[in-house]
């Protein structure tokens, strides 16, 4: 390519990032000239103040996260004119002073054949350039034509895939890269596909399915803002190590408003990680909870027996049985959850016992006029021995006190489950102050579903924040009316940033802290290895169905997950789903690949084919020893030695890596790290769960076949692990192979 060329790519991007430098400037010095303005004392005025400066705020920290790679491509389109007509593809839209636009955001239509043009079917586009980067810097320029006119006996320096050759070739840093600048036509297809639905994107290791998943997220926050901003977007991993691993995409991107969560966040206040024995979680994770919880909360509204004699305020009213159940079929017939009905109930039976004690005192020769039940009413309601009856038959409950209390007591559990073994019964047994699992979050969330709200007070401050929601959207209205910019910001978006009678934070936060707040779209990662109850969890999160799933069902290693797309989605969607495929493999290495889908393919495991796109040099090692955490640290030595920056992994079942986390420790120091906190590190030790979804220069696996003893579904477990790498794998045993490696 003539160095021409590629110095005229280096101005105009230099261009691009004068521009960005002016407009961060631009949105700093508004944030600030707000800041320091004096609203006057309305609260509509300070409204307005702190709503702009939300926006300026947002504005500010979008420009911060565009830095690297802000122009990664380039269009020639055809034209009818002289002068070719050139799109620049980049990160974000950029606009010159007079509003003439210097660089297209990738998510635009305009930029569609920046993905999607071939020689066969070029969208209107003569060529397409990818342009390289260091910092700010154009360091190379690739291009690919498609109009044979433009070639003019020249071919030199037309090698179309080296971005994405070169990307699929650096060194891994413990962060997602995003892959904007060399998304491919199959994943472009399906990151700008319809919002509505139910989507699910299948694909076998290194296809780039969190990648396609998360760039869909930011396209349709983009495309679809209206209806997203105020509703929020889902997006749900299997771990922390995984949230760790993607969190810094988004931003990259220009999109800051998502919620991320582990499936051990999706209750309120819940942050757990704790996995459960498999067999425990296989029960916890089965629909037949969905059912115990029903008949526990129901077993909570109990009938008396016996007549009832209380003290009211020295009156001895004995009770029968029936008033206390005619209260309950009333506050049955409302339908409403527990604690909701409870009210119904309480009701009904102040009520009805407020008769009854007039009849009593009328008999003893008061005189009780109508006016007089009030009084009555009020003496029931604070009447101790009415308190503990009223309580004794409908027991206000929290979700967390329900499922404490099944798994504490024995007799309890048994009364409720009389066709379970006893067998089944001891995997729930435990003490009522163990930490809740993560197969716990998705019972919590289910009890929660059938108790409602357990404090009068929060229904009420539930109306207030309606309320407020409201008057904020007037006043937004009123707001864009007065400043003039009408056209340039919505009202629902501008009331996000209204300071309200109480603090509130973004619509992130806000969602993120309310168990029914229903987003917008939700994405799910690793969706294989959901149970049943985690995904009637989900669905409650997004009650219009709208759905982008990825993963493949060979992966399935949790005790509970899924093995069918069908099997999972029907009961809750019906026949509204349509399923992408992902055929291509971009991460892993061809001989590497080769070795992970022979093991999977020996042990019955149900692969997704894919088709690599490049071998590597190194050939699968494989390491037999005697001393196993010994071994283990001489090939990350020799993998530190090999490519001292890049990443290594160590993946070994549980119950292996404390014999082998110290090791490390004592001989790498602080470049090793556990869990999520090794994703910082150079050196991260993981289970094959913790491993999920993540990707490594090199990876060193632990004992194949105990992956593949001790897990559940352990082959697929294996096939995660064996499919980490992007460069190198490593096998270390001490003992046999799994079938189909050697």
């Amino acid at each position: 390519m003539p160095s021409g060329e590629l110095d005229t790519e280096r101005a105009y991007v230099d261009t691009l990032y004068a521009r960005l430098d002016a407009l961060r400037e631009e949105a700093q010095q508004q944030l600030e000239l707000v800041r320091r303005s004096n609203p006057g004392g309305t609260h509509q005025n300070r409204s307005e103040r702190d709503a702009f400066a939300r926006i300026y705020e947002d504005r500010v920290l979008q420009l911060r996260q565009i830095d690297e790679r802000l122009a990664f491509g380039r269009l020639e389109m055809k034209s009818d004119g002289a002068e070719p007509v050139l799109h620049y593809i980049g990160r974000i839209g950029l606009r010159d002073e007079e509003q003439k636009p210097l660089l297209l955001d990738w998510r635009v239509p305009q930029a569609r054949a920046f993905y999607q043009a071939t020689a066969a079917t070029p969208l209107g586009a003569r060529a397409r350039r990818h342009l390289q980067s260091q910092g700010r810097e154009i360091v190379r320029i690739d291009d690919e034509i498609f109009d044979p006119d433009l070639l003019d006996g020249d071919v030199s320096g037309l090698q179309g895939e080296a971005a994405l050759m070169a990307t699929l070739t650096a060194q891994r840093t413990g962060r997602m890269s995003d892959i904007v600048a060399t998304i491919q036509a199959e994943q472009d297809a399906i990151i700008r596909s319809e919002l509505g639905g139910t989507l699910v994107v299948q694909g076998g290791p290194g296809t780039g399915k969190t990648a396609v998943a998360l760039h869909r997220a930011a396209y349709l926050l983009y495309s679809h803002r209206d209806r997203l901003a105020a509703s929020g977007v889902l997006i749900v991993g299997p771990s922390r190590s995984f949230l760790q691993y993607i969190e810094a995409v988004l931003p990259s991107l220009g999109e800051t408003g998502v919620v991320l969560a582990s499936v051990g966040q999706l209750f309120p206040g819940m942050d757990v990680s704790a996995e459960d024995a498999p067999e425990v979680a296989a029960l916890k994770g089965s629909l037949e909870m969905a059912q115990l919880l029903g008949r526990a909360v129901r077993s909570r509204q109990v009938v008396p027996t016996e007549p009832q004699v209380l003290d009211i305020n020295g009156e001895l009213l004995t009770v029968p049985p029936q008033l206390i159940h005619a209260a309950m079929q009333r506050a049955w017939e409302t339908k409403k959850p527990h604690n909701v009905a409870r009210v119904t109930f309480n009701k009904a039976a102040i009520s009805a016992l407020s008769r009854l004690l007039a009849d009593q005192l009328r008999s003893h020769g008061n005189t009780i006029e109508d006016s007089d039940q009030a009084w009555l009413r009020e003496d029931l309601r604070t009447s101790h021995d009415v308190k503990v009856a009223l309580n004794t038959a409908w027991l206000p409950l929290t979700p967390q006190k329900l499922l404490q209390d099944l798994y504490a007591r024995p007799q309890w559990l048994a009364s409720l489950t009389p066709r379970w073994t006893a067998e089944q019964r001891a995997l729930l047994l435990r003490g009522r102050d163990a930490d809740f699992t993560v197969s716990d979050v998705a019972l919590l969330d289910e009890a929660a579903e059938l108790l409602g709200e357990s404090d009068d007070l929060a229904d009420a401050h539930k109306s207030e924040r309606k309320q407020q929601r409201k008057r904020d959207i007037e006043n937004a209205e009123q707001a864009i009316r007065n400043m003039g910019v009408e056209g340039l910001v919505d009202a629902a978006t501008l009331a996000e940033g209204f300071e309200a009678a109480v603090e509130r934070g973004t619509t992130a936060e806000i969602a993120a802290a309310d168990r029914e707040w229903a987003y917008g779209h939700v994405v799910v990662d690793e969706a294989q290895e959901l149970s049943p109850m985690q995904w009637r969890l989900l669905m409650r999160r997004n009650p219009l169905k709208s759905f982008t799933i990825v993963g493949d069902v060979a992966q399935a290693s949790a005790a509970a997950g899924t093995t069918s797309w069908e099997g999972a989605l029907r009961p809750h969607v019906g026949d509204n789903w349509r399923l992408e495929e992902l055929t291509v493999n971009y991460r892993t290495p061809a001989q590497i690949s080769e070795v992970a889908e022979s093991m999977a393919i020996a042990h019955g495991v149900t692969i997704t084919r894919s088709r690599a796109v490049r071998a590597s040099e190194w050939p699968v090692e494989i390491v037999r020893a005697t001393q196993l955490a010994a071994a283990v640290a001489d090939a990350v030595a020799a993998e530190r030695e090999a490519d001292a920056p890049g990443t290594v992994a160590v993946i070994a079942s549980e119950s292996l890596l404390p014999g082998i986390h110290p090791t490390l420790v004592e001989r790498f120091g602080s470049h090793v790290g556990r869990g999520a906190a090794g994703l910082s590190r150079a050196i991260a030790v993981l289970s094959p769960q913790e491993a999920k979804g993540l990707e490594f220069d090199a990876v060193i696996v632990v004992e194949p076949q105990a992956i593949v003893d001790e897990i559940p579904r352990g082959a697929a477990a294996l096939y995660v692990a064996m499919t980490r790498p992007t460069q190198r794998l490593t096998l270390v045993t001490s003992g046999t192979l799994p079938a189909g490696i050697e």
